[in-house]
Order: structure tokens, then C-alpha cells, then sequence
């Protein structure tokens, strides 16, 4: 498990500085000057040239990608050409939203999923199959930013239940909580709809296994059966699938985080965007970069958990 463990955290620096490095290119070819855009359209030429050699925007962009990476690796991600802020100060301001948002709706998914996919699998064909299926099927094709605001016209326009926008602080209290929810709820229904059909296909294929019927055939409780010898085998495809949501739950979060101004990273990295503020657009990829190969790897660690025939070599 070590040596595996070793070896993927390995791999993930030549991952890490390729993503950068695409980033980095895409960022500086994009139309825009971070110059013209601070003093405006009228701003004379003189000026702009200047304001270009203070922010270091004359040299060439490899070498200012090599500038950033040493600094990167010396554990500085440089300043924000526009505010001259600690672009790691910025982002451990906007990280813990950011997190808030993903972790509960993550937890909303599964809270959500798990049950209704076990139970349409095994009430499979019933009048709660179908539903759970409606269910998944109508919030699959939901996009999340639509749902937002319809959320948002309802629930906070027309019933005045949640706060329209912003995230109430300080956290862990009831204000937050209620900040909260909307956008939890936005993000996370539509991965739930997903998660559910999944996790039904995956028990329906463990439920017809002829150690079920073993297991059955022992005398053992439909729920011990269910819960124990089906559910933790059905979870492989089940886990796979979450990998695969980790980085589209925090790519969703950008928009998420802009519909219900949510102090996050999400809202950063677009303001940040619009502004060409190329060092605080480099942090933030890196560091959702740094979140998605962790989580990725947590879930290939669990694997082992659910399924002890894998080995790690």
C-alpha cells in the first residue's frame, strides 16, 4: 500500500505541472491586458507600458511561467497583479467556502442516492422503482445553474425561506446552515440522480449473484443480506463513479458560486479570469488540481476497503 501510495504521488508531479503549464498557455495567449484593463480603455499608451513593466507583463511568458514555478516550488504563489495580495492568502480566504459547498452537497448526494438506488433495486419494477427513477432521471437532466435559480425565485424570492445570495457567517450556526442549503442543494441533486441509477444497476447485478441466493437460501435476514453481503459489493462501480463527480463538483461550484455569490474559489477564479490576474488564475488551478488527483486517490485507496481481493502493487 506504501510503495503504491508513493508511486501515484509520484506520477501526480508531471500531472501537476502539465496542468499548469496548459493553464499557464491558455491564460497568457487569451485576449485582454491586465494593464489596459486597471486603467481603463482611454488610458494612454505611456501609462499602459509602464503599468505592464510594473506588473512584469514585458517578458516573454515562459519566463514568466518559469518565475512562477520557482516560487511554487518554494511554496509562494506569487501576488495578484491587481490588488499586490498573497495569491496564498487569497485562496486560504476562499478555500474553506469552497469546501463547505462541495463536502455538503457531496453528503446531500449520498444521503440521497445510496437509499433510493438500494431500493429500487430491490423493490425493482414496483411503483417505488419508478419513482426513484423519475427522480433520477428528471434531476439528471437538470443543469445545475438552472436549478439555481429556480431555487432561488422560489425559495428566496416568492417564499422568503433562504437568503437569496451570500454565505451567512460565523459557520456552524443556524444562519449558515440556512446560507447554506440552496446552493448545497444545486450542486448536489443532479450528481444524486446520477449516483442513484448507478448504485441500482450495480445491486441489481450483486442481488442475481448466486451467493445471494446462498446467503437467502441460509436462512439469513433480508437485511443482512442486503446491507452486508450485497451492498458493500455493489459499492465498486459505485465509488468509481464518485471519483469521476469529485472534479465536476468543483468545476459545478464555479458556476454554483457565482449564481448565489458565494465567497468561494469558484467566484475568485471568475473575477479573477475577467481581470487577467494571471498569478491568483494559476494558484486556484493548481490547488483544484491538488484537491481532485487527492481525492482521487483516496477513492482508489478505498477500493481495497470495499473489495480486499485488490491488491496494490
Amino acid at each position: 500500500m506504501l510503495k503504491y501510495v508513493t508511486r501515484r504521488l509520484l506520477i501526480t508531479i508531471p500531472v501537476l505541472i502539465g496542468v499548469t503549464i496548459v493553464i499557464s498557455s491558455i491564460i497568457y495567449i487569451a485576449p485582454g491586458n491586465p494593464a489596459r484593463i486597471a486603467l481603463g480603455a482611454n488610458a494612454r499608451p505611456a501609462a499602459v507600458a509602464e503599468l505592464e513593466r510594473q506588473m512584469g507583463l514585458n517578458q516573454p511568458p515562459w519566463i514568466r511561467y518559469l518565475e512562477w514555478l520557482w516560487g511554487v516550488l518554494h511554496g509562494n504563489l506569487g501576488e495578484s497583479i491587481r490588488t499586490q495580495r498573497s495569491v496564498i492568502q487569497m485562496i486560504a480566504n476562499r478555500l474553506p467556502a469552497t469546501l463547505e459547498l462541495a463536502l455538503s452537497s457531496m453528503v446531500l448526494t449520498f444521503i440521497i442516492a445510496l437509499p433510493l438506488g438500494v431500493i429500487s433495486a430491490v423493490k425493482q419494477y414496483t411503483w417505488a422503482d419508478n419513482l426513484s427513477m423519475l427522480f433520477a432521471i428528471f434531476w439528471i437532466s437538470m443543469p445545475s445553474f438552472w436549478l439555481a435559480l429556480i431555487l432561488i425565485l422560489l425559495f428566496s424570492v416568492q417564499w422568503s425561506l433562504f437568503p437569496i445570495s451570500g454565505r451567512a457567517t460565523p459557520v456552524f450556526t443556524t444562519a449558515w446552515l440556512v446560507s447554506l442549503i440552496l446552493p448545497a442543494v444545486a450542486t448536489g441533486t443532479r450528481r444524486a440522480g446520477l449516483l442513484t441509477r448507478i448504485t441500482r444497476s450495480s445491486m441489481l447485478e450483486v442481488l442475481n449473484e448466486d451467493y445471494i441466493r446462498t446467503a437467502r437460501g441460509k436462512g439469513i435476514g433480508e437485511k443482512s443480506v442486503i446491507y452486508t453481503h450485497a451492498m458493500k459489493n455493489a459499492m465498486i462501480p459505485v465509488i468509481t463513479l464518485i471519483g469521476l463527480q469529485i472534479p465536476a463538483i468543483f468545476g459545478g461550484s464555479v458556476i454554483i458560486e457565482t449564481v448565489f455569490s458565494w465567497p468561494g474559489m469558484g467566484r475568485l477564479l471568475v473575477n479573477s479570469v475577467l481581470q487577467r490576474d494571471y498569478p491568483v488564475v494559476q494558484g486556484l488551478v493548481l490547488v483544484y488540481a491538488i484537491i481532485v488527483v487527492a481525492s482521487n486517490l483516496l477513492v482508489d485507496v478505498a477500493y481495497g476497503y470495499f473489495d480486499p481481493r485488490i491488491e496494490y502493487e
